[in-house]
């Protein structure tokens, strides 16, 4: 197996162990205490140097290359988990994951997630990442969100998938319904922090993402530290002053990105109480049985719905779109009417 190999970014942290857990690669799926035991086990060198103390100091540009041990049969289980395949050959495969189901097992949900199907579907014909035999996960959406996934079934496509995510260079489209209306005329909107606009009434976001400081189940903004993230957004459709569709593109893939992000500028997304919290809602400008939809509606209003890439094997460029689902499109419907 070819080394994992990336380079150390600005202001790294004052310890390697921290720095390498901030800068690996997210497609490598490697925790801070799998790279202190890889550090220990001799497998990781900084500028061709063997390093095993995870107190080292590191610099900007430093190249890491991680030696990874052979991929282990899984303790996972599969799962006979229906699947809604939208494209599937011998190196990868697309799914369109429901809202509810998991990507990979957790201690709070060791079953019934997108890898327990993916092992029962596609049997033996999977790859290896990170000394484990499991599904080439190379990028997730949350439980809640709803959408596209592409998957490698071969090393040589997590591999060429895994640097078109590091690269930045997958499209990736989501839909969201929101609180109130990001409008680009709002002096408000375009005086907060890390918020510009672009040509055709976009609106970049541009921040650092980290672990929220005392809720560490959540995501925090953060400007001079933090994982690079931005996000694009337009306004699709509104719906007077209360709410509004919007199409968001990421240039960045961070976890929680667009919910924190939109709950940043102050749109929080429909029915996402972690970040956006529940809004007072009129019932003169929506109807009461609208506001009673929006208030019930049972998860955060996202979904994955366009997502592109070039076929890490044959060179083809490819670009997949999936509905709203069902759930969506009913809200969307009311708000509509």
């Amino acid at each position: 197996m070819e080394p994992l190999r990336f380079r150390i970014a600005a202001d790294p942290p004052p310890r390697l162990d921290k720095a390498l857990a901030r800068d690996v690669p997210e497609a490598a799926a490697l925790s801070r205490s799998q790279l202190v035991r890889l550090l220990g086990e001799g497998a990781v060198q900084v500028n061709g140097t063997v390093m095993q103390d995870a107190k080292a100091r590191t610099a900007e540009g430093d190249l890491v290359e991680i030696v990874l041990p052979e991929a282990q049969a899984t303790h996972m289980e599969a799962e006979a988990i229906p699947l809604e395949i939208v494209f599937e050959d011998a190196d990868l495969i697309v799914v369109n994951k429901p809202a509810g189901m998991v990507v990979h097992p957790a201690p709070g949900t060791p079953s019934g997630t997108l890898v327990n199907a993916l092992l029962h579907y596609c049997g033996a014909d999977l790859s290896g990442v990170g000394g484990v035999a499991r599904p080439g996960i190379v990028h997730r959406i949350d439980k809640e969100t709803s959408g596209l996934l592409v998957v490698a079934k071969s090393d040589r496509a997590h591999q060429g998938l895994a640097a078109q995510f590091e690269a930045h260079s997958v499209e990736r489209v989501y839909q969201a319904l929101v609180y109130g209306v990001p409008d680009v005329a709002d002096p408000r909107l375009r005086g907060i922090r890390g918020v510009s606009v672009e040509t055709g009434g976009t609106v970049k976001i541009t921040t650092g993402l980290a672990r929220h400081r005392t809720d560490r189940q959540k995501q925090a903004v953060y400007f001079g530290s933090g994982r690079h993230a931005v996000t694009r957004l337009q306004v699709a459709e509104r719906f007077g002053e209360s709410a509004a569709r919007v199409t968001c593109r990421l240039e960045t893939g961070r976890t929680h990105q667009i919910r924190v992000h939109l709950a940043h500028i102050g749109h929080g997304i429909i029915g996402d109480l972690v970040y956006g919290g529940r809004r007072k809602l009129s019932e003169k400008a929506l109807g009461a049985e609208t506001v009673e939809q929006v208030r019930g509606f049972a998860r955060q209003a996202l979904h994955a719905g366009v997502l592109g890439f070039v076929h890490p094997v044959s060179g083809e460029d490819l670009c997949f779109d999936a509905d709203l689902p069902q759930d969506m499109q009913g809200l969307l419907d009311a708000l509509k009417t």
